[in-house]
């Protein structure tokens, strides 16, 4: 898969492809980590592919926010918290160990930033919380896989 998204970026002429970063690292999964390290091992310059790819993914991560909050509002108008499933259970019980910050920095080891933040944001965590601490997390993985990437291009080449 990696080597498909950076055939796609490396296809792009070369003043469109940090949107290409910026495109890949709003996908679940791939997020700034994985963009960054795609843009670097294209040739962009380090800064322009951790930017873009943070960009790309606190986009994403914000989209999913905000609807997982829209959609919270709603369902618990005047409601009963429901039934949790085995699966969400558990990531409840993460979420109450952890808290907000801990869940945004270690989270993304286990699950897509969009996914985690929605899940807070489900749980009853602070929108705004979730959302700076998730731009910490992403700006923290985005710039450690770029620069183990730029590291990892240059004693390649050496």
């Amino acid at each position: 898969m990696l080597d498909s998204l950076q055939d796609f970026t490396a296809s792009l002429p070369d003043f469109l492809q940090w949107f290409g970063v910026l495109l890949i690292a709003a996908i679940p999964f791939v997020e700034s980590y994985f963009g960054s390290a795609v843009g670097v091992l294209v040739g962009i310059n380090p800064v322009i592919a951790v930017v873009a790819a943070v960009i790309g993914n606190v986009i994403s991560m914000l989209i999913f926010v905000l609807t997982a909050h829209g959609v919270r509002a709603k369902a618990t108008q005047g409601k009963e918290a429901a039934q949790l499933t085995p699966r969400r259970a558990k990531l409840k019980e993460r979420f109450d160990r952890y808290g907000v910050p801990g869940v945004s920095l270690l989270g993304q080891l286990f699950l897509p930033s969009q996914i985690t933040s929605a899940a807070m944001v489900s749980f009853g965590a602070p929108k705004n919380q979730v959302i700076l601490w998730q731009i910490i997390s992403i700006i923290l993985w985005g710039v450690i896989f770029g620069v183990l990437a730029t590291l990892g291009v240059s004693v390649f080449f050496r």
